[in-house]
């Protein structure tokens, strides 16, 4: 273990190509639209299981075994931030457009901002506070408005509440398991539950009705925007706490544009590049080293 004083701008780096790969999953996460909902899930994060696994052997990372009440937090957390939230997303577009329920989850650094410094015994401060309002105005910019029902409103509520937990709750696990730790043991558990449901709702001969552009979705979810993006966000909330952390999640949105421009080839408005350009000054507002020192985040390694 070691003590983190004064975070680096480099400790911010690992968090922001989490972020980057989560947005710009989106066109693929698309392929599976028409595929059943639980299996390609269970497959997924039982491959992103696998390579967590194995990678950690590899660079000889710690993997903590959950001791007590940690078994009911990562419980709590794959029942949220993994299940819930991935069946909100789904229910939720049934009501509501896409833009809708992406900018009631691009509150996440507010919340973030607000809750996360209590969990770690701190007050927020003005300057994150400030600086999430000024992320989540961009990010909503980014993604636009959108129209829903009742019933998407509360699905969208439920999204956000669960992006949340799956950051929130991963704050008093990280000094003691570490972002492999965390990462392995919710990805594992998340498994189990999305298998659980999957044979219910499917049973077991869903997975023959995916095809070959399904099964690549699966893969590059199951590496990328799993595994490497579960650590390597973990790795960033242990080092500079949820809430600073919190403000990255506002590149999400970001990328998502940018690889849209890609895929499609179409140009995103005028009002993307306004959104791009407040989410940047929120995260220079943000992430700007503090005149003050931080209290040590204890990081296990």
């Amino acid at each position: 273990m070691h003590l983190a004083s004064t975070p680096h701008a480099s400790a911010y780096l690992p968090g922001a190509l989490g972020m980057a790969l989560v947005g710009g999953s989106v066109a693929v996460s698309h392929v599976l639209t028409d595929a059943p909902l639980m299996t390609p899930q269970a497959l997924r994060y039982a491959a992103a299981a696998a390579v967590l696994v194995g990678i950690a052997r590899i660079l000889g990372r710690p993997v903590p075994l959950p001791r007590g009440r940690e078994w009911a937090l990562l419980g709590l957390l794959a029942a949220t931030g993994l299940v819930l939230f991935n069946v909100a997303l789904v229910r939720g577009a049934e009501h509501a457009e896409p833009a809708a329920i992406a900018v009631a989850v691009a509150s996440v650094p507010v919340v973030l901002g607000v809750v996360g410094p209590l969990l770690e015994g701190r007050s927020p401060t003005a300057r994150i506070l400030v600086a999430a309002v000024v992320v989540t105005a961009g990010s909503v910019l980014v993604q636009g408005g959108g129209r829903t029902d009742g019933a998407g409103v509360a699905w969208a509520v439920l999204a956000l509440a669960c992006e949340a937990a799956f950051t929130l709750l991963a704050v008093p696990l990280l000094p003691r398991l570490g972002p492999w730790g965390v990462s392995v043991h919710s990805v594992v558990i998340g498994t189990l539950m999305f298998t659980a449901l999957a044979l219910v709702t499917e049973g077991p001969t869903a997975a023959g009705r995916l095809d070959a552009v399904d099964w690549a979705a699966i893969a590059y979810l199951s590496v990328l925007v799993t595994a490497v993006a579960f650590v390597l966000w973990y790795a960033t909330v242990a080092r500079v706490g949820s809430a600073a952390a919190g403000l990255l999640t506002g590149l999400a949105p970001v990328a998502a544009a940018a690889v849209g421009v890609v895929v499609t080839g179409d140009v995103p408005s005028a009002l993307v590049w306004v959104g791009v350009a407040v989410v940047v000054a929120g995260l220079a507002i943000g992430l700007r080293a503090p005149r003050r020192l931080r209290r040590p985040v204890v990081v296990a390694q």
